[in-house]
């Protein structure tokens, strides 16, 4: 069973364009129904192109976050390597500096 898409309301701001476009486009000897039938297919193209604008605009949405939290995976990646290096520095500058202070002791001692 196939799903049935939901309708959308159409504004009375697009009607009225539809509308307007409708009646611009007119032919001589035209009915009011005939121009009435354009201007309810007109609306429909609009209220298509509007539904694909915003599909269009959710996957540049979704692009965009996951785009976000590839770059926020990347930086924390980094700063936990930058942590993880600074300590090891760390042990090996104090072992120098007790190796200095011994040594300026057994010489300040004699």
């Amino acid at each position: 069973m196939a799903k049935k898409q939901p309708k959308t309301a159409i504004s009375d701001q697009t009607k009225t364009e539809a509308l307007k476009v409708a009646k611009g486009t007119q032919k001589p000897g035209q009915t009011k129904e005939q121009t009435k039938l354009i201007a309810q297919g007109i609306e429909k193209g609009i209220a298509e192109y509007k539904k694909r604008e915003k599909q269009k605009a959710r996957q540049r949405d979704k692009q965009r976050k996951q785009e976000l939290k590839t770059k926020e995976k990347t930086d924390i990646q980094l700063t936990t390597e930058e942590k993880t290096n600074n300590p090891a520095l760390l042990p090996w500058i104090l072992l120098g500096l007790s190796w200095v202070g011994f040594i300026l002791y057994e010489l300040l001692k004699k």
